[in-house]
């Protein structure tokens, strides 16, 4: 608790009209300095008194870069009290104005104000503080709240539009090939065969260096295709939005998708909940290599480096902004 400085200003007429009172007489303290002494021990015992603001926080859902969310916090106090809320928004947020509202708070209150989600990534609104003072504004006190709110910002997920027919429907047509779960036997390689089913340890034991493939039992239904994805230092925006891309057209098309990066892996799965979970994957992942097993055995590689971003689908490799319109599409999780 302390004095505001128009409080500062109350203490510092009462001291003046104190020392008038030697020349004037005790009239002067009666006519300036009792009153204001009343008002400020007043404040005094009023802020002293006052209890601490119960906070609760809102959830934030997760959302793209560029979308915008509500903040809310609801205020519980036991009497009217004017105050000052001040909330914290972290790196990665912005608000066109400060966070700030000078309200009297009653009762359960709830104050709001706007987000713009800037950047991917985990990012946090808070600590919120609460600063309480008379009706006069001489006495204030400040609560502090470390409470903070998760706010996970995905990548942006542009739209498959533009680029060469052949090239699209090569990324496409992953979601025709057979789910690869049931191993059926080894055969040898034949021309045409895809790199991502030759089977490398056998072949590395055969003195002959012939290559044999992997034979799956199909025609088990929709297919399963897992997406690795890395990149070099300083490009992992760049990565994380074409790694999102491709697992989200892939999943609007009905196929299982599972997600391997540096410092993550999520099994194959389809769903909404499936979508934002590799969503979630993305929004923190950092540069880094992938091993070569892990290139090798993906059926889609997407690698981003400082000439940009490639995907390799069945030893062909094409670039991510011939694929894509430019554009950021709406996408439901």
């Amino acid at each position: 608790m302390r004095l505001t400085r128009r409080g500062w200003t109350v203490v510092a007429v009462v001291a003046g009209a104190v020392a008038l009172s030697w020349r004037s007489g005790p009239r002067a303290l009666n006519a300036v300095v009792v009153p204001l002494v009343v008002v400020l021990v007043a404040g005094l015992v009023t802020i002293a008194r006052t209890d601490r603001p119960r906070l609760t926080r809102q959830p934030v859902a997760d959302g793209f870069v560029g979308e915008q969310r509500q903040i809310a916090v609801t205020i519980e106090t036991e009497s009217p009290i004017d105050a000052t809320v001040r909330d914290t928004v972290g790196n990665g947020l912005s608000t066109p104005t400060p966070p700030v509202v000078e309200t009297t708070l009653e009762g359960d209150q709830t104050i709001t104000y706007d987000v713009e989600l800037a950047d991917r990534g985990r990012h946090r609104v808070g600590p919120l503080s609460i600063v309480v003072s008379d009706i006069i504004g001489l006495v204030e006190r400040r609560f502090e709240y470390a409470d903070q709110t998760p706010v996970l910002v995905y990548p942006q997920v542009h739209e498959l539009g533009r680029g060469a027919v052949d090239d699209l429907q090569a990324l496409a047509g992953i979601a025709d090939r057979p789910e690869h779960e049931a191993f059926d036997h080894l055969r040898e390689y034949r021309r045409g065969d895809p790199l991502r089913d030759v089977h490398w340890k056998t072949a590395a034991k055969r003195p002959d260096d012939e290559l044999l493939v992997r034979e799956y039992d199909d025609g088990r239904g929709a297919g399963a295709v897992t997406v690795a994805a890395d990149c070099v230092a300083g490009r992992g925006d760049e990565l994380a939005s074409a790694a999102a891309t491709v697992v989200t057209a892939l999943l609007e098309q009905g196929v299982r998708v599972g997600l391997v990066v540096p410092g993550g892996t999520q099994p194959p799965g389809a769903g909404q909940d499936h979508h934002r979970e590799l969503l979630g994957l993305l929004a923190v992942v950092d540069a880094g290599d992938l091993d070569e097993g892990t290139r090798r055995t993906a059926d889609v590689l997407i690698r981003t480096d400082a000439d940009g971003t490639t995907i390799a689908v069945d030893g062909r490799e094409l670039r991510f902004d011939t694929l894509t319109t430019g554009d950021g599409m709406e996408v439901t999780t």
